[in-house]
């Protein structure tokens, strides 16, 4: 690798600088901690490598969104680069790309961010040769598995070219600390000897970050006395529900992490139903109930402390109606939990924060929507007051304190969990110090203890009127879903359903230029209802009508010429960067590049994120002349601090895990891509032992190969054919998605697809033109390696029972009739779908790429493709009518009707005398004998 001008990396830090040296020395696999900056190692290599000009660098494993930081990180590094041969990145995907401009582009030399799909059939097809690469960059290397596609890309890779380099990227080592020896597996699949581990508590981590600390305020919010009930009601339900799970499938299960902490992370209840999914049609309703509960309670969890009391309150809502027995069944049909009693709890005290009495008792007042038998609570949450403030501070901070001089924007970041989170807080912020002076009160005393306070209570009134609405309408609906008096309702009853009549409130017109309040248009409710006000809608359109289009025309050109659009400086101005606060979610990766163009004062982590804090780490430490102030935000004796930690705590000891094995761990070596190090064994996999008519043992140099069809190359099959040492050929197949022989052709299909394609009828034509061109055609029926071996629903086949043509067993009968010579194959996994294609090779001629690709093409003899497959039914319904003679007939014939009246010697001279006979005898015998 040559260069023509010193490359300028941009790594700071010294332990970034340590991992680039190491990784640009040997080949290995670099894993992470997260937040300690990743995408900066992984663009100072690749920009190394660009600037050198003669290289062809592949990057697989990266999405759009990291395609992104890493062209744009390249052109920037180019540019403080000068003199250099940077031609920054280049991405290949689906979009419209021809073969022969991916050649074009492969052939000048680059880097390159490839889809793995396209990557791997290039390579196979050598449209890109593999010895020309320089090597292969893999982001995401925790997801490289040994059916994975981009296993295989680097089989193949590693198979032709021995000096290639291969470096894999990960920050997340949880996936690698499970299983056993998941480290040399990983390894194994990557081609690589070495490992790099670099967790935060690594000493050259620890010097680097902690010599310049950000300023860190520690805010520990408590919750209100109903948030901790509703908490700890849930923990419960959480703890049956485990409970119940143990009790009922402690032989299908691993119960060693079953705790309430585990069940507070995403994928508690992903590794539950992957322990379950071989047994999964023999567990009952209530276990597969139980499953789907422990992601609802996770969310319940996280809405308790990220929404506002009045949404928290309708999801319960919503978790009851759906769980509402229907017309005609039972208890059993409803969610286990709702019949504990901490879900009464749940339930009373969601109610309570937000209302007490009843909505039904009383007349609506006018002015505030609000029925006079209902007293609202409207509990605010408690963060709101302890953000309002933080936000206080800062505001004395940059404006009458004396800040130290610095090269920040004075920008205010929030950091929350989600978008949801996002917008609560922006409307909260938005009115924050609007005055209670537009709610009304009983009393001027009542108005006067609320002056001054923030307007958290305006936002969770009009929610609650929004509440009000949708609850009202929600109750119509059920009403007249599941009434026998629907049919009688009047047109405006069933009006009512979908519109909501009334004036909006006055606090939700928007405001127009000048100060005026816009006039109330259309809008749409909480509950997806549009409001539009009968009043003004019958005005409107006679408004509408009485205008004559001369004279709209005339209102809308004066509205024009009296629009001051050219005095636009006295209604804009530049925006102070001090006033500028950002509500922004956690990006992952993306929050690096958000610190770097924002250049925050302060950041207010309103959810704990443990990743983002050591972002943070690294921003203030790559950057003297930046301080910046964090107030890190969390509810005290809460769930949220209980995952932050649990979180923490996995990482570690992932991490201590994989430094364990490390240091234990045997060397593996691999000379090729498929491991097989004995000559002997190479040739003896090259020999046909193919011994027919006293024939000698013939050795041949061409291995056994497979012709696979390009779209096949979503699944693993491929790969793991490839792994049998069988040159895997992608074609464009019009018939079959194998080709195993000559004479062998299979189509596969997964339990999802065979029911589509039974759906559609796609498998009866499939089947008819295998039948065409092929000797053997065989049907493939592959299931899920982790799931059950199983075809559901089961149907009840015993004695009495009929074929019912909704079943997909029963569909599978009717195949095999339709074409009895048809092989199936059962395969459990495509582990022994690999070994079951290997096994039918043997001994057998290979297939002709250039016959596969034509079957189906030639116009004379695939002709039966161009009539419809019900017809074609039918015709061999008739007696007489076989797979050999149908053909003739729908060449020779043009339709039923003509058949059916032809004569008996006519017939004959098509299919012959016995047959002929039969089919004559069939549309001419009198149905009344």
């Amino acid at each position: 690798m040559s260069t023509t001008a010193p490359v300028k990396l941009s790594l700071p830090l010294a332990y970034q600088q340590d991992i680039f040296r190491e990784i640009q020395e040997e080949d290995g696999i670099v894993i992470m901690a997260r937040g300690l900056g990743v995408p900066r190692i992984i663009t100072n290599l690749l920009h190394v490598y660009d600037a050198a000009g003669d290289n062809l660098v592949l990057i697989i494993g990266a999405d759009e969104r990291e395609n992104k930081w890493i062209g744009d990180s390249l052109v920037e590094q180019a540019v403080i680069s000068k003199g250099t041969k940077a031609r920054g990145l280049s991405i290949v995907n689906t979009d419209a790309m021809t073969v022969g401009t991916r050649k074009k582009l492969y052939a000048r030399g680059g880097i390159f961010s490839i889809t793995s799909r396209i990557l791997v059939v290039d390579m196979l097809t050598s449209l890109i040769n593999p010895e020309i690469i320089t090597g292969l960059v893999v982001l995401h290397a925790e997801r490289v598995i040994a059916t994975s596609l981009e296993a295989f890309i680097i089989r193949i890779f590693r198979q032709k070219n021995k000096d290639g380099f291969i470096k894999a990227f990960s920050d997340s080592p949880e996936p690698f600390a499970t299983g056993f020896s998941p480290l040399a597996t990983m390894m194994r699949n990557l081609f690589v000897q070495r490992s790099m581990l670099w967790p935060r508590f690594d000493i050259t981590v620890s010097k680097s970050l902690e010599g310049k600390k950000p300023e860190v305020v520690e805010l520990e919010v408590g919750m209100t006395e109903s948030m901790r009930e509703i908490q700890t009601a849930i923990l419960e339900c959480i703890e049956a529900s485990i409970s119940e799970l143990r009790k009922t499938n402690s032989q299908h299960l691993e119960l060693d992490d079953w705790t309430v902490d585990s069940a507070l992370h995403k994928s508690f209840d992903v590794i539950i139903r992957r322990q379950l999914d071989p047994v999964w049609h023999r567990v009952g309703y209530k276990t597969r109930q139980i499953v789907s509960d422990l992601t609802q309670f996770r969310e319940l969890l996280h809405s308790l402390l990220s929404e506002d009391c009045v949404d928290f309150n309708r999801g319960l809502e919503n978790i009851l109606a759906t769980n509402t027995p229907k017309p005609g069944t039972t208890r059993q049909t409803q969610a286990p939990w709702l019949f504990l009693d901490a879900a009464h709890t749940i339930f009373t005290v969601a109610k309570r924060r937000v209302y007490t009495g009843d909505i039904g008792k009383g007349k609506e007042d006018a002015a505030d929507g609000i029925p006079a038998g209902l007293v609202p609570r409207l509990e605010e949450q408690p963060k709101w007051a302890v953000l309002t403030e933080a936000l206080q501070e800062i505001e004395r901070d940059l404006y009458v304190n004396s800040m130290p001089m610095d090269t920040t924007n004075g920008v205010t970041l929030i950091m929350c969990s989600d978008e949801a989170t996002c917008r609560q807080l922006r409307e909260y912020l938005q009115h924050m110090n609007e005055q209670l002076s537009n709610e009304r009160y009983d009393s001027d005393e009542e108005k006067s203890q609320d002056e001054g306070k923030a307007s958290a209570s305006i936002m969770l009134r009009r929610k609650l009127r929004s509440y009000l609405y949708w609850k009202k309408d929600s109750k119509k609906a059920f009403a007249t879903l599941f009434s026998e008096q629907d049919k009688q309702l009047g047109p405006a009853e069933k009006r009512g359903l979908e519109f909501h009549c009334g004036r909006a409130p006055p606090n939700k017109r928007r405001r127009v230029r000048g100060g005026a309040s816009a006039a109330a248009g259309p809008s749409r409710a909480s509950g997806g209802a549009i409001v539009i006000p009968d009043d003004d809608s019958n005005h409107v359109a006679q408004l509408a009508t009485s205008i004559q289009p001369n004279e709209l025309e005339k209102c809308v050109k004066q509205e024009i010429v009296d629009d001051p659009m050219e005095n636009m400086e006295d209604y804009y101005e530049l925006f102070d960067l001090k006033d500028l606060v950002v509500v922004h979610p956690y990006d992952g990766e993306n929050d690096e590049h958000l610190l770097e163009e924002l250049r925050p004062r302060f950041v207010i982590m309103y959810e704990p994120e443990p990743a983002f804090v050591r972002r943070v780490e690294v921003y203030r430490s790559s950057h003297n002349e930046r301080n910046i102030r964090v107030y890190f935000m969390t509810y005290c004796d809460s769930v949220e601090e209980r995952r932050y930690l649990s979180a923490v705590r996995k990482e570690k000891d992932a991490f201590t895990k994989l430094i364990r094995e490390k240091s234990t761990m045997a060397v593996t070596l691999t000379t090729d891509g498929h491991g097989v190090t004995d000559p002997q064994e190479q040739f003896l996999r090259t020999v046909n032992t193919r011994i027919a008519g006293g024939g000698r043992l013939i050795a041949t140099a061409d291995p056994p190969r497979v012709l696979v069809d390009v779209r096949e190359f979503r699944s693993s099959l491929p790969s793991l054919i490839h792994g049998r040492n069988i040159v895997v050929v992608p074609v464009m197949l019009t018939v079959g998605d194998y080709i195993l022989t000559p004479d062998i052709c299979v189509e596969r299909k997964s339990i999802k697809d065979l029911i589509s394609s039974f759906k559609d009828g796609r498998l009866y034509n499939q089947c008819e033109v295998m039948f065409n061109h092929y000797k053997y055609p065989m049907l493939l029926i592959e299931f899920d390696q982790n799931k059950s071996f199983n075809l559901e629903p089961f149907a009840d086949m015993s004695a009495g029972s009929t074929i019912n043509n909704n079943d997909l067993q029963s569909k599978l009968v009717l195949l095999t009739i339709a074409f009895p010579k048809l092989r199936i194959i059962w395969s459990s996994s495509p582990y022994q779908t690999a070994e079951i294609f290997e096994e039918l090779k043997k001994n057998l001629d290979e297939p002709d790429p250039a016959k596969a690709t034509q079957a189906g093409l030639e116009e004379g003899e695939d002709a039966m493709n161009i009539y419809n497959q019900t017809p074609q039914d039918m015709l061999r319904a008739v007696p007489g009518i076989t797979i050999r003679n149908y053909k003739d007939i729908m060449v020779q014939i043009e339709n039923m009707m003509e058949l059916a009246n032809l004569e008996e010697a006519e017939i004959n001279k098509i299919v012959g005398k016995e047959a002929g006979r039969q089919v004559h005898r069939f549309f001419n015998k009198d149905i009344y004998e």
